[in-house]
């Protein structure tokens, strides 16, 4: 069982175990007060018309782990009505969410942190450890042949010494022992070639600091890998600002959409886009790799679906803004992986 199954089969036990090891508040795990615990104020709904507080608190671990659940999963309603429009009519969920009507809905980024999270987990789960160590063994790969090469020089030179106290002939296994002792001179030679020259001189791009990270990934290509990925996790919500500008440039100087409209716009959208890497993650794991490239031409569909739904406009003003929206999205993707090398390179 992986981690993430193991953490919620915990999580499930201990709402059972609190359940059973307390005794119920209410049928719900709740208070049902009179009045509000939080300022006083006589209660006449769910909520206190005062502060906002909640007109029935917990006071049980059972009801704390269902708070939990309900506040992180949205269980109980918001996640099923959200997913579904979100996947097939972006462009309304976008549009409802600006125009103000969000109780129904997971918030924008509510749901982009989640499914953020929820990626790489995944990632976690699924990615093969069979050739985690491959890069460190194919980096020793000169000093075993070394180490290899200078046992047999030693047995070598055993035998001959051998050979000598029997007064035998030896011009054979000298010229084997030289050969031997060539042969590790010019593995000791290519390994201080490859270990001088590559890592200092080789250029792999225009930027200094991509350069300074590629060099860092081969030179310890698991902490390089390790570093990759927390640094896309903490920064990924980045990624928002960094595209937005790109969206403003579809809609220039319009008085009817304004930079909180391409914010929502571009949150919905890179939660679609996230899940899409998820189901694609999910896809590869257990074979099903002919689906794959029917992921492919999904990006474009929902991009051409939600600037219709979220912006009112036609299918020309869509189909030709989903073009520049692809090489826009390209370029945001292109500018977030410079920022994160550039962390690596520190």
């Amino acid at each position: 069982m992986n981690e993430i199954t193991e953490s919620l089969a915990e999580l499930g036990q201990g709402a059972l175990t609190a359940k059973a090891a307390e005794p119920e508040t209410g049928r719900d795990g709740h208070t049902h007060e009179t009045v509000c615990l939080n300022c006083g104020t006589a209660l006449v709904g769910s909520h206190c018309h005062a502060c906002g507080q909640a007109a029935h608190v917990h006071r049980s671990l059972g009801a704390f782990f269902h708070d939990l659940l309900h506040g992180v999963f949205h269980f109980e309603g918001k996640i099923w009505r959200t997913l579904p429009l979100l996947a097939w009519r972006p462009g309304r969920l976008t549009r409802e969410y600006i125009d103000g009507r969000r109780a129904s809905y997971v918030s924008p980024i509510a749901l982009f942190l989640f499914s953020v999270f929820l990626m790489f987990a995944a990632f976690h789960a699924l990615e093969s450890h069979e050739g985690a160590e491959a890069p460190a063994v194919r980096s020793g790969n000169f000093q075993q042949a070394i180490a290899a090469s200078e046992k047999e020089l030693a047995a070598l030179r055993a035998d001959r010494q051998t050979l000598k106290d029997r007064k035998a002939d030896t011009e054979a296994i000298d010229r084997r022992i030289d050969s031997r002792q060539q042969e590790i001179e010019a593995l000791k030679d290519t390994r201080s070639a490859i270990a001088e020259n590559l890592p200092d001189r080789q250029s792999y791009s225009d930027f200094h600091q991509i350069d300074k990270a590629i060099r860092k990934f081969k030179k310890n290509p698991e902490l390089a890998a390790y570093k990759l990925q927390t640094y896309a996790y903490k920064y990924s919500w980045a990624l928002i600002p960094i595209s937005v500008p790109f969206l403003w440039l579809l809609f220039p100087f319009s008085r009817r959409f304004h930079l909180y409209d391409h914010t929502v716009f571009v949150t919905y959208s890179l939660c679609f886009m996230t899940m899409l890497v998820i189901l694609g993650m999910v896809l590869d794991a257990i074979g099903a790799t002919g689906l794959l490239s029917v992921l492919f031409f999904l990006p474009p569909i929902h991009m051409y679906r939600q600037l219709r739904g979220a912006y009112g406009v036609g299918r020309f003003g869509a189909f030709w803004r989903t073009v520049l929206l692809g090489w826009f999205a390209s370029t945001a993707l292109v500018l977030f992986f410079v920022m994160i090398m550039a962390q690596i390179s520190l």
